[in-house]
């Protein structure tokens, strides 16, 4: 399954969420786009009409994550949002998905992350 991973800049996404994926079982079974992996310019709404989930990482509100998930929404494109435990996170994601995790840590993160995907 193609997943687009959507997040803010204002956290350390290398380390907690790109790598972590990178590293998991997960990658071989799915195709994960990265935004900013390797700073490559892409068109964000055409790899987001192409991809079959979003996962959105909402610890950290952004406007321009906004403005893709209205996109996947518009597109029809289902929504999973992650957070860590604790977060108080926009009221208004609960308009565009049902799909919500909170995870304590990156390896917790990658637990729930799988379980959510053996199910699709």
């Amino acid at each position: 399954m193609k997943i687009y991973i959507s997040h803010s800049r204002e956290f350390d996404y290398l380390n907690e969420l790109y790598k972590p994926i990178r590293e998991s079982i997960l990658n071989s079974q799915h195709e994960f786009f990265l935004p900013h992996e390797n700073n490559r310019s892409i068109i964000t709404k055409e790899v987001i009409k192409d991809s079959k989930l979003i996962v959105a990482e909402i610890s950290f509100s952004s406007t321009g994550q906004g403005i893709e998930l209205g996109w996947a929404e518009m597109l029809q494109i289902p929504i999973l949002c992650i957070y860590k435990e604790g977060v108080k996170f926009s009221g208004s994601l609960k308009y565009l998905t049902k799909d919500f995790i909170s995870y304590s840590d990156k390896n917790d993160l990658m637990e729930r992350l799988d379980a959510f995907l053996s199910k699709k």
